[in-house]
């Protein structure tokens, strides 16, 4: 019997970027991490990168890279964050695919996905066509082979949308079985109805479309899919194992397919240790031979489809209504707010189709007037996002017209390109799936909305800003006091708008805090500066000067003047213009530096005001990221102050605080938090040290335990397992640094048996490589007598047992 089973996973989050700076900004719900894309990663991505199988003892035996033996798609929105922020995760996603080539007879693990996750039957014809253009260029860009499979969002899909697959080479994609309408035997002539999920789920299908083309679809085990989620089959890999391999049919002669289809994030994000589940169970699998494990390309290439099948019309995987919970109050939600509607989907769908068209006949005017072809080169624009260097960008712009633009010419080209590459952005699906319109997923949607806009404004002199907000308010909040979509608009969406003025603003008041040098890069756009002027007096401060502005998207520049006042804390007033003349500059800057040194600080604010007008700039106009860090450094000196209080406080009254304890006596809430602080205060600087004290962390922890000391785990636990990570990582690049070894030794020894739940995944990871390298090759030296090879095993020996590694 030929039994094979395929786990597929969708790895995909909604792109977070600032559509302003092409960077996500600080996400305080994600602490200790920056962002969620970011904490997503450590808790699923990387871990199923590396692995980890236990034994009985629960000692990790080996490390395995997932996605190697699994199937799966990442959204390239993700992918291009991925990139940049988490390279060696990213690696691992494509060594993997080259990795399961060798494993599967030349059929990668990898799947493309439409590029930012729309829902296709929704989209229009040319939109379609992009989305699947985009995807398979990402796919080939990255992984350096064309895509045999491609994810569609939500599964959703119809007749057209599988025409365009068919039409861009797709052999194959993945639907639920509740979206099959109807099946036959190929030369049959009467189809079987298949709804209701009615369909053998252990067989590929071929659909034939109406152009002559064709494409097989894959209909997953819904039962299965849906009990990792709900029915805890990821507690126990062995479990997950024989739930996969207990499906087979014993009386079917044929070929089976047992293939599974989840959010990838199943595996360590929703269910913590999820990744591990998986890796035990494929490696149960194999090694019980229960089924062989595959890919769909891989079967489908020994198994062609036997049956056809037809699908239901706009149907989806996570709505029962069709695609109806991205446009309509259909019932469909995430059931947290039972009292809540979802009526805000329609007009939001709405809004959106009617900045989409109504931006149609600009863009298409416009483009041609510069001698380009407008969907070919919206087509192509994906080699721009994925690569805007300015060699590639100029390349781009000259084989995509027909003759040569001047400077202004192709920054317009560029504002063009740039505004239907955010008009398809704002119609990534997450905007429709939850139940709130003012949510981040909706508004950030919005957000793109509005840079589209922008940039339509500064290319037309039109602004359709009024008319999108009055048909936005349409799109009524369930809280009272957020109203509706037009007044979060105006309220969240607005404020975060950014210009060159603005990024030369940030610029300006940033110089105020940290040395720039002449050329600096701030997210997508750089500043040189020409002139700057810095005097200090006391607390206050003043900076002026003038600076150049270049966006690195647009290529649009702005030369600015500047001059920000410094108060004192976060205290700041400034201002910012377009370059005044030489001789202009030259006056404000002498008036302001001689009010500011004879201490005439309300002079240097009526100046400011005099000479910027309207472009009067705060604290508050910096981005997100820089607002903290201006403020961790203004924090710095009372956190000083007040942690010598604290200390005082702790020292002066230690004798009454141990006598309190002793007798059992319920500490007074002053007193105990001084003690929490002072503890949590200590270890923390002790993790964050790099060579942390095991003594002085020892003694912190009995005080624990004799104070009983209210501990902030998550802050503790993520110093810990970076500084232990930092440790690891340096014996990895100098191994014969003992002394570092010993260090590790003792700190992990300090901390095993306190509450600390500590995570060593990637120091687990370098040890586990230096013992298939390093180890091995000083094992060999230690056997021939080497005696400096008989300590360095043995220090090594202790140090991966302390990481629960078994040799």
């Amino acid at each position: 019997m030929q039994r094979y089973i395929c786990i597929h996973g969708h790895f995909y989050q909604p792109p977070r970027e600032n559509p302003w700076l092409n960077e996500v900004e600080l996400q305080e719900s994600a602490a200790p991490y920056h962002d969620w894309n970011e904490r997503i990663s450590d808790e699923c991505y990387a871990r199923n990168s590396a692995s980890r199988i236990l034994n009985g003892n629960g000692n990790i035996v080996d490390i395995i890279n997932n996605y190697s033996y699994m199937s799966f798609n990442f959204g390239p929105t993700l992918l291009e964050w991925m990139q940049k922020h988490d390279p060696e995760t990213y690696q691992a996603i494509l060594d993997a695919d080259k990795e399961s080539i060798k494993r599967f007879s030349g059929h990668g693990s990898a799947l493309a996905q439409v590029y930012n996750h729309i829902i296709m039957p929704l989209a229009n014809e040319r939109d379609k066509h992009t989305q699947v253009i985009w995807g398979i260029y990402d796919f080939k860009k990255r992984f350096g082979r064309n895509p045999e499979g491609m994810w569609l969002a939500e599964t959703a899909a119809d007749t057209p949308t599988l025409e365009v697959l068919a039409e861009h080479g797709i052999k194959f994609t993945i639907l639920s079985p509740y979206q099959a309408k109807a099946f036959r035997k190929i030369g049959e002539r009467e189809w079987v109805k298949a709804e209701g999920a009615n369909i053998n789920p252990r067989r590929p299908y071929l659909c034939k479309l109406p152009s002559g083309r064709e494409i097989v679809l894959f209909f997953y085990d819904a039962p299965v899919s849906q009990g990792i989620a709900f029915e805890g089959l990821l507690e126990h890999g062995e479990d997950f194992a024989h739930r996969l391999g207990g499906t087979f049919d014993a009386h079917s002669r044929e070929p089976q397919l047992m293939h599974i289809a989840t959010d990838g994030e199943t595996y360590g994000h929703h269910h913590r240790f999820g990744e591990m589940a998986l890796s035990y169970a494929l490696h149960h699998i194999e090694e019980e031979k229960m089924a062989q494990v595959t890919v769909y390309g891989e079967y489908l290439s020994k198994f062609p489809p036997h049956y056809e099948a037809q699908i239901i019309e706009a149907s989806s995987w996570s709505c029962a209504h069709g695609v109806e919970r991205w446009r309509s109050n259909c019932g469909c939600n995430t059931g947290g707010h039972p009292s809540w509607n979802q009526e805000w989907r329609k007009p939001i769908r709405e809004s959106f189709d009617w900045l989409r068209d109504k931006l149609v006949p600009l863009y298409e005017q416009e483009i041609r007037s510069l001698g380009a072809d407008p969907w070919t080169t919206r087509n192509d624009y994906i080699q721009v996002i994925m690569d805007r260097s300015e060699a590639n960008v100029a390349s781009f712009i000259k084989n995509h017209t027909t003759r040569q633009l001047t400077t202004e010419e192709q920054v317009r080209f560029l504002k063009l390109m740039e505004m239907q590459y955010h008009t398809l952005l704002l119609y990534t699906s997450c905007g429709w799936f939850f139940d709130e319109v003012t949510g981040i997923e909706t508004v950030q949607d919005v957000l793109y909305a509005a840079r589209a806009l922008q940039l339509a404004r500064d290319l037309s002199g039109g602004d359709l800003g009024p008319e999108f907000i009055q048909r936005l308010s349409q799109a009524k909040s369930n809280h009272k006091d957020r109203e509706d979509a037009g007044a979060s608009y105006i309220k969240t969406v607005k404020p975060t708008m950014i210009d060159l003025l603005r990024v030369g603003a940030h610029y300006a008041v940033s110089s105020l805090f940290q040395n720039f040098p002449e050329e600096l890069d701030l997210y997508c756009y750089t500043a040189s500066s020409e002139d700057y002027d810095y005097i200090q007096a006391g607390r206050q401060k003043l900076a002026i000067g003038r600076a150049t502005i270049k966006s690195k998207v647009t290529w649009e520049e702005i030369t600015i003047t500047y001059s920000v006042l410094h108060l004192g804390d976060h205290q700041l007033f400034g201002g910012v213009r377009k370059f005044m003349t030489l001789q202009d500059y030259n006056r404000l800057h002498q008036e302001l530096k001689t009010a500011f040194e004879r201490g005439y600080v309300s002079e240097v604010i009526m100046l400011l005001d005099k000479h910027f007008e309207s472009h009067n700039y705060s604290f508050w106009h910096l981005f997100k990221d820089d607002q903290k860090k201006i403020l961790n450094q203004v924090l710095a000196q009372t956190m000083e102050n007040l942690e010598k209080d604290f200390q005082q406080l702790y020292d002066n009254n230690y004798a009454l605080i141990a006598a309190i304890q002793t007798i059992g006596m319920q500490m007074p809430r002053p007193l105990q938090t001084t003690v929490d602080h002072i503890v949590n205060t200590r270890l923390q600087t002790e993790f964050e040290s790099e060579e942390p004290d095991p003594q002085e962390i020892r003694r912190s922890l009995e005080e624990v335990k004799r104070m009983h000391v209210t501990l902030d785990y998550e802050t503790l636990e993520f110093a810990l397992s970076q500084r232990v990570d930092l440790l690891m990582k340096k014996i990895q690049e100098h191994p014969q640094d003992i002394a570092t070894i010993d260090l590790m030794i003792a700190l992990l020894e300090v901390v095993t048996g306190s509450k600390l739940a500590t995570d060593y995944w990637q120091a687990q990871n370098i040890a586990f490589r230096m013992q298939q390298h390093e180890y091995k090759d000083m094992k060999k030296r230690s056997q021939q007598g080497n005696k400096e090879a008989m300590n360095w095993c043995q220090k090594f020996e202790k140090l991966y047992q302390n990481l629960n590694l078994k040799i």
